[in-house]
C-alpha cells in the first residue's frame, strides 16, 4: 500500500511539472505585452531593444543557474590563488 502512494505522488508531481512549461510562441507574446505595457509600440525600435533586452535577461538568468560550480573560474573554487 505504502509504495502505490509513493508511486502516485510522483506520477502526479510529473504532471504538474510538464503542465508549466511555455513554448517558444507563448513565451513571445508574453515578452510583446510585456513590452507593450511598458508603452512601446510593435515595429519601433525600442519595441526591439525591449523584447532583446527580456531575452539577454532570460539568458543571463539561466546561465546564472546552470553555472554555479564555475563561480569563481573554470575549475571551481580556489581558482586563480597564486603560487602559494
Amino acid at each position: 500500500m505504502p509504495f502505490s502512494r509513493l508511486a502516485f505522488v510522483i506520477a502526479a508531481g510529473l504532471l504538474a511539472g510538464a503542465c508549466n512549461t511555455t513554448s517558444d510562441l507563448e513565451r513571445r507574446s508574453a515578452d510583446e505585452a510585456r513590452c507593450r505595457s511598458y508603452g512601446f509600440k510593435p515595429g519601433a525600435e525600442g519595441f526591439a531593444k525591449c523584447l532583446l533586452q527580456l531575452d539577454l535577461d532570460r539568458s543571463a538568468d539561466r546561465r546564472a543557474r546552470y553555472d554555479y560550480p564555475y563561480v569563481q573560474g573554470p575549475r571551481g573554487w580556489g581558482w586563480n590563488r597564486g603560487w602559494w
